[in-house]
């Protein structure tokens, strides 16, 4: 790894934990919410009643309540997990590709 290389990778991390922090150091007080209460807090205000959703959850009627905390996580990750394994997957693929087409380039 160059010296040039170093200096980009280490710039792009700052840049990251800038990006990163600035929203939360700017926005001291501020709170957070999800798009799920914003969604339905402002189809509440449009049409004057209560937000009423039109089916339960899979998961919930299978146990009767709500998923526990841990559980939405996990289920969270194992999907984050599978979509970064794809993406890493075809990335791959292409790197490889690419490789291969310059080979054969060079060697014509």
């Amino acid at each position: 790894m160059t010296k040039k290389n170093k200096k980009t990778i280490a710039l792009l991390v700052v840049l990251c934990v800038v990006l990163i922090a600035a929203p939360v150091l700017a926005l001291r007080g501020a709170e957070f919410g999800g798009s799920d209460d914003a969604g339905s807090d402002k189809v509440a205000e449009i049409t004057g009643t209560a937000y009423e959703p039109w089916f339960t959850p899979v998961f919930e009627q299978l146990l009767g309540g709500e998923l526990p905390g841990e559980l939405e996580s996990l289920i969270f990750c194992v999907q984050t997990g599978i979509g970064v394994g794809v993406l890493a997957f075809f990335l791959g693929r292409f790197v490889e590709r690419a490789k291969w087409t310059g080979d054969k380039a060079k060697t014509e």
